[in-house]
């Protein structure tokens, strides 16, 4: 029984090799004879030049499209057209003319192993055959051309946004040969990549470009890496309408209570609360275009928390204002309240007076003791007694003077009028916001 199911897999191992044979011989039957010539004895699993150096790959770039750039995901997706030439001694035939190939006898061929570093989804384009290019030169130089789809990862540096300026770049590595085996070069150059002149982005503009070679050191060796590098500047004009012109505009509409009765209670605690929620709303919705798990503080969060301190201090402003007034003395007890305030006054006076006098008459007395000294000779336990008793005295009248003091400076910080609470925030808070609009778009937009 095994041996009949051995025999039955081998007749159809046999099978399979006589279909694939035929295959071939069919494809190499409908190739015209120039190609059939070049193809014989053809081996695309070997090199150019193997065991005589490494084959060196030209690319260019052309940028068809650039389609999104994502801020939450921090990548780009772009449509380019990758070309790459080399040369193929094998490919060599006489005369003055290319030939050029379906692309679908690429299969033939050997081409590099080349891939998009960093990229996260590829798709190569098959609408209505794929978009592939095969162009053979008398020389045996191979032109073979693609056109991708590619989503590539860029790290962006959101400090500064919305006016921060990135660097993104498209990086081309072989995969299985190393630099023994193949080098890669741009053909031309910075303008190797073309195209981007056309390039018509929603936030950004594009601000340089340039390429450079360089190397990839992995575990298994290194290989040949080519690198394009754009810059991109955001456009702020949509954010400042977005977003900077309403919260703004809700910072003026909260000084609008500084100019509405303090009786009139409703009016203004509805202005405050009214822009303190729509300022909270208006944070929010800028935070939906960005990374929720995101580290670093924006220049946009920056300028918002200004708007809502603002606003939020308007606010706050009211109710000391309003606390003051239920606080203030009316008309008809001023005149106590005054003789009040005066009384406290001259009897703290008198207090420090008399403990001033005290103090005087220890003095006096310790000079005229020191005097009589040589005459009464006083024992050293009076002496004693009498200094004891004056430095009581003297640290009281140091402790009183100090109280005095700190009673003048919370007379001096009591509000006569509450009304003039209204009347100087009508000044500092639109200063102040004047000020700090000033530094903060020196700093974001030259430093």
């Amino acid at each position: 029984m095994h041996v009949c199911s051995f025999v039955g897999f081998l007749l159809l191992l046999l099978f399979i090799s006589r279909i694939m044979d035929g295959s071939v011989a069919n494809t190499e039957e409908i190739l015209p004879p120039t190609i059939q010539k070049l193809m014989k004895g053809y081996n695309k699993y070997l090199r150019p030049f193997f065991g005589n150096g490494p084959v060196t790959v030209g690319m260019s770039l052309d940028i068809a499209s650039i389609d999104t750039i994502s801020e939450i995901n921090m990548d780009y997706t772009a449509t380019i057209f990758l070309r790459q030439r080399w040369t193929d001694e094998r490919l060599c035939f006489d005369g003055n003319k290319s030939l050029s190939l379906d692309g679908r006898l690429v299969e033939l061929l050997w081409v590099p192993d080349t891939f998009i570093v960093d990229s996260k989804k590829s798709f190569l384009h098959d609408i209505t055959v794929e978009n592939r290019l095969i162009r053979i030169f008398p020389n045996g130089t191979v032109l073979y051309a693609l056109r991708i789809t590619t989503t590539v990862a860029c790290s962006m540096d959101l400090t500064k946004y919305p006016m921060d300026r990135q660097t993104c770049m498209l990086q081309l590595e072989s995969w299985g040969y190393n630099v023994k085996d193949v080098v890669f070069y741009w053909t031309r150059g910075n303008q190797s990549v073309s195209g981007l002149d056309h390039l018509q982005l929603a936030q950004y503009t594009l601000e340089d470009h340039y390429t450079s070679e360089s190397e990839a050191v992995y575990e298994t060796g290194n290989y040949p890496k080519l690198i394009f590098h754009f810059k991109l500047k955001r456009s702020i004009l949509y954010f400042i309408l977005e977003t900077y012109v309403p919260s703004s505009a809700l910072v003026v509409l909260s000084w609008v209570s500084f100019w509405i009765s303090q009786s009139s209670v409703p009016a203004r605690i509805c202005i405050g609360v009214t822009t303190v929620l729509t300022m909270t709303t208006l944070m929010m919705g800028a935070r939906t275009s960005l990374p929720n798990a995101n580290c670093f503080i924006k220049a946009i969060d920056v300028y918002l928390g200004i708007c809502f301190s603002f606003i939020f201090g308007a606010l706050i402003e009211y109710a000391v204002a309003h606390f003051c007034t239920l606080h203030q003395p009316n008309a008809a007890n001023a005149y106590m309240y005054g003789q009040e305030m005066q009384e406290r006054e001259d009897e703290m006076n008198g207090i420090v007076t008399s403990f001033g006098s005290h103090a005087l008459r220890a003095r006096k007395r310790e000079e005229m003791l020191s005097r009589m000294g040589s005459v009464n000779n006083p024992t050293p336990s009076e002496s004693k007694e009498d200094v004891s008793s004056s430095q009581p005295q003297t640290r009281c009248t140091k402790c009183m003077s100090r109280a005095r003091r700190i009673i003048r400076c919370l007379y001096c910080c009591k509000v006569e009028n509450p009304h003039y609470i209204d009347n100087y925030s009508r000044l500092t808070f639109p200063l102040s916001f004047v000020i700090i609009n000033l530094l903060y778009w020196t700093y974001y937009l030259y430093f």
